[in-house]
Order: C-alpha cells, then structure tokens, then sequence
C-alpha cells in the first residue's frame, strides 16, 4: 500500500513538474509568439500573457583591425627604396639629396627631377641596409622627367609595379621617402585625391606633346624628401612615384601613374632614352568641358592651341609638325588609328613611337578630316 501511495505521489510531481515547465514555455515562448500572429492576436488572455515580455536577438560584433604600422604595409617596396647623394667631387660637398628606387637587380636606379648641372658632379646610392655605391648616369627620359642612374652590384631587391589603371579617388596611399644625411625611411600616409587627365608636365597652360599627361593627384602633405619614391596602396602594390614641378613659382607635387612609368623604365632597360620622340607642338586635351564653354561637338581630340592666337606659339620652328604642314587649330583626332582621348591623352600616344619613325595623324581642319603623315 504504501509502495502505491509512494508510486503515486512520484507520478503526481513528475506530472506537475513537466506541467510547469510547459506552462513557462508556453507562457514565455509560444504564447507571445501567437499572439503576434494574425488569427490568435484578437485574443485577450493571448495578449495579455505576452505583456513585459522582452525578446533579445542576439547579436555578434565582428571588428576587423587594420593594420596599423604603414611601415609594415609597404615593407616590400621600402626594401628597394634608396637614398642619392649629388656631390662636387672636387670639394666633397653635397649639391642635392634625393630618392630612388632600383628598378633591375642588376643596379639600375631611377628617380625624378632634373640632374643637377654642377660641375665634376658625382652620385652616390645608399641602399636600405646602409650599404653605399657610386653611380653612374645611365640617361634622363624627356617625356616622364626621370631620369636613371647605374651601380655595379647583383642581385639586388626589385621595386615591383602594380596596375595604376585599378586605382580609384578616395584609395588610401602611402608615400616613402628618404631623410637628407641619415637616409632613414620616412612614411607619409593619405588618399588619392583624384587623377587629373589633363596635367601635362610641361607645367604650363597648354601641354607639350612631348610631355607626359595624367597624374594623379593626392591629400597628403609631402616635401621634397619624397620625390622620386615610391607611393604604395594599402596592399602594398607600388602604384606610382612622387614627381614635383614648379608653377606659379610654386612646387606642385604629385603621382606619375605606374602603367605610364612601366614604359619609360622599358626604353631606359634597353638604353634607348635618347630615342624619345619630337612631334613639337602645344595642344589643349579636348573635354567635356570645352565643348560646352566653346559650343562645339568636339569632345576628343588634341587641339593645337597658343592663347594669343600666333602659330609660331603653337607650332615650333623646324619642328616635325612644322615639316608636315600642321596648323594652329587642327585637331588631332587619331595617331595611327588609335583615337586621342582624355584615357590616352597624345603625349602618351606618341610616346609609343620612336624618333625617327613615321606616323600617320587624323586631322579635323574645319569641316575637313585629313590624313597627314609624319616623321618624327
């Protein structure tokens, strides 16, 4: 008898127990959840049992860091980045400091600016490791400005280019420089500002044809330490190198695009730097913005321009142009076929050619599209 009461009251406190449990459920869990339901939400008990019910979804935070340390993301271009001394060998003074980058690993270093014109000048190279050579002038590159040196050491670390072209305003960068005198690395970090098409480094108002256009633009404060370093995007890809131009009397600092440069260091690598091709002519990229000031259909092309309207302005004396009958006004659409466009700008397009060799040019001369050969 007892055993039975005691089986009994076992079953009982089970039956409450799971009882209870369910009504927690029911009363945290399924209720709330019909009551927000169209065919049980017209029920009051319903609605009522899903009152001072708060239900928390969970959430999870991921945070992602970026690296901190510039100098970490740009270690592997850091390791080709070389500082240069400009010296008068006859009094062991330094004329300029400067920065370079090695772009063969057999020695060859190329930076930016003018060579300086002193007398008995004399180049020494300091690698990242503190290791210094004399060097030797291997040539200057008229249409980018750079100009590159040669030291005799092997197996060297190699500056490696990404693709410019992939490169968008607002994309973060990084500036290398080298400190005049103790050549430690220097770090400056900002955005790609934007590109400007039309920058042409004749520095002027018009653009030269035998001057690099298009250059990218940036946000970030750089001196003249920095010229002829690379610049490096946030995956450590060299995109560029610092250049600098007067105008105004003021420095104007700004990107040479990697892709532009990759065919100068190629002409430089196969000793052909004095082969740079002469159309001479000044010319205004064709935009947009010329079509709508000037009310014209025009929007590509290269339009031989002086702003006072004398041709001898626009068009040099003896020049190739000159020979081949160009005029002031012409606009040239096309250079063997390939049309002139703010995406490739004529200077650029010439510069595919080598003195010496003959091109044929689109030319828009009022109403009329002429062809017209011409030797550079």
């Amino acid at each position: 008898m007892t055993k039975k009461i005691l089986r009994r009251g076992i079953i009982i406190v089970g039956i409450i127990l799971i009882g209870g449990l369910g009504g927690i459920i029911a009363d945290r869990y399924v209720f709330p959840y019909l009551s927000s339901t169209e065919i049980f939400k017209k029920y009051a008990f319903l609605k009522k049992g899903s009152e001072d019910i708060t239900i928390i979804n969970k959430t999870e935070q991921v945070f992602v860091k970026e690296e901190t340390s510039i100098a970490k993301i740009s270690n592997q271009a850091s390791a080709s980045v070389v500082g240069i001394i400009y010296y008068d060998a006859n009094n062991k003074l330094a004329v300029k400091y400067g920065t370079g980058l090695i772009v063969t690993s057999d020695g060859l270093i190329m930076s930016y600016a003018d060579i300086p014109s002193a007398a008995n000048l004399k180049y020494k190279v300091i690698m990242a490791d503190g290791a210094n050579y004399e060097a030797e002038v291997q040539g200057r590159d008229n249409y980018s400005n750079l100009f590159f040196l040669k030291i005799n050491v092997g197996n060297l670390p190699v500056v490696s280019f990404g693709n410019s072209d992939d490169i968008k305003s607002g994309e973060k960068m990084i500036a290398i420089g080298t400190a005049p005198s103790s050549f430690d690395h220097e770090y400056a970090a900002g955005l790609i500002s934007n590109f400007n098409a039309t920058y042409n480094l004749a520095g002027k108002a018009v653009a030269s044809s035998e001057k690099l256009e298009g250059v990218f633009e940036m946000d970030v404060n750089v001196k003249q330490d920095y010229v002829g370093g690379p610049v490096v995007d946030y995956m450590g890809q060299v995109i560029g190198v610092i250049g600098v131009n007067a105008v105004d009397n003021a420095q104007k600092f700004f990107i040479l695009p990697s892709n532009k440069i990759a065919g100068v260091v190629s002409r430089a690598i196969k000793k052909e730097l004095d082969l740079d091709p002469i159309l001479g002519i000044y010319y205004v990229s064709l935009t947009k913005s010329h079509t709508l000031i000037n009310n014209s259909k025009d929007e590509q092309g290269a339009l031989i321009f002086s702003a006072s309207g004398q041709q001898g302005l626009a068009i040099i004396a003896g020049s190739p142009a000159q020979k081949a009958g160009l005029q002031l006004n012409d606009i040239i659409t096309k250079i063997n076929d390939q049309a002139i466009n703010t995406a490739n700008p004529l200077s650029d397009l010439l510069y595919r050619s080598k003195k010496g060799d003959t091109i044929n040019l689109t030319v828009l001369r009022g109403d009329q599209e002429l062809s017209i050969s011409v030797q550079l």
